[in-house]
């Protein structure tokens, strides 16, 4: 189906369910090229980059990636990124898809003269290994590049089927994972030489539609429904990726929604009877108090989950609400997040 201007693959024959559990138990292949790719240069970058993104980009040493959010003056949500430390002066940050050209010109409008600046989004693409059995099928086809040594969010240079990659321990699947960064031309090569390395290890590739059961169980915001220009992130439970003892895009505004308390708080949800889906009604005492921004039928945790904005009020774990589906009030509970957490 068309997603953010690309034709994007919902599932592959062996469908959702079996690919979410394929990720879970074994490894799965997502192809994310229409990920947006930004290359920042020269001396001023880190610091440039540290007044734009909410969270510690300064304190990242290269070989580093932390996640973070590009803010506006507002204090609400332009995107959620993640920035790769890649070299003294060079960093890398990924956006999403349907944010490229928003994100270029707001990046751009703030960068100081003597930063370099790239967007090599439609060049680069992107190649996502997660699971279990991930790295051990990804040492198989990597050379000049150490997988196992690799910490969680470190990024670095290696050799994967030959081809020149950057090579980072990063994913949204809630599984241990990799991401693999090639040029255009390699794309293919490397997957195929994925999908050949790990065939006996029951690897399968991932579709859209099971990237997003997986995310959800992991609790992961989904740019669009979870968050937007509309949202700020205390919220939005994202109130972590602030460091507020630095300044940045919309501080202010941040840190006094933190101190005061927002009015609504997203929420875990497990629906009683009903699968709720994105823009259902959220009901209490027979009135509308929010919306549901994700919800699904969870396989691993075997339950009907959904994210939701509610009042700050209804949002302590164990307050019963109910979720609008199809004309029917059918029950609701909020729940500790995430639904799914991998045995370390």
């Amino acid at each position: 189906m068309p997603f953010a201007g690309y034709e994007m693959p919902i599932q592959y024959p062996a469908g959702i369910v079996a690919e979410h559990r394929a990720v879970r138990t074994a490894a799965g292949l997502f192809d994310l090229s229409h990920m947006g790719e930004f290359f920042f240069r020269g001396n001023g970058a880190g610091a440039a980059l540290d007044g734009l993104v909410s969270s510690d980009i300064a304190g990242l040493e290269p070989g580093q990636a932390r996640y973070g959010l590009l803010t506006n003056e507002r204090g609400t949500i332009v995107d959620d990124v993640i920035v790769y430390r890649l070299g003294r002066e060079q960093y890398m940050m990924v956006v999403n898809a349907a944010n490229i050209d928003k994100d270029h010109a707001h990046v751009e409008r703030y960068l100081p003269k003597d930063v370099q600046f790239k967007d090599r989004s439609a060049d680069v693409a992107l190649i996502a290994i997660q699971g279990p059995k991930a790295e051990g099928i990804l040492s198989r086809v990597t050379t000049e590049g150490d997988v196992a040594a690799l910490q969680p969010f470190a990024v670095e240079h290696a050799h994967v089927a030959g081809a020149e990659a950057t090579l980072a321990r990063t994913g949204y699947t809630g599984e241990d994972g990799f991401e693999v960064f090639v040029e255009n031309a390699d794309a293919e090569r490397v997957w195929d030489a994925l999908m050949e390395a790990g065939r006996d290890d029951g690897l399968l590739p991932i579709g859209l539609g099971a990237r997003d059961t997986l995310r959800l169980e992991a609790r992961f915001s989904l740019y669009g429904n979870e968050i937007d220009e509309t949202t700020n992130p205390i919220e939005a439970g994202l109130a972590w990726t602030c460091k507020l003892d630095k300044q940045f895009l919309g501080r202010e505004t941040i840190a006094k929604v933190k101190e005061t308390g927002p009015e609504r708080r997203i929420v875990g949800l497990v629906v009683d009877g009903g699968v709720a889906r994105h823009g259902y009604p959220v009901q209490s005492g027979g009135a509308m108090v929010g919306r549901v921004t994700s919800g699904t039928y969870g396989p691993t945790v075997d339950k009907n989950i959904a994210l939701a904005y509610v009042p700050t009020a209804l949002s302590k774990v164990g307050t019963a609400v109910a979720v609008r589906i199809r004309d029917r009030d059918v029950p609701a509970t909020v729940v500790k997040t995430p639904f799914y957490r991998r045995r370390e």
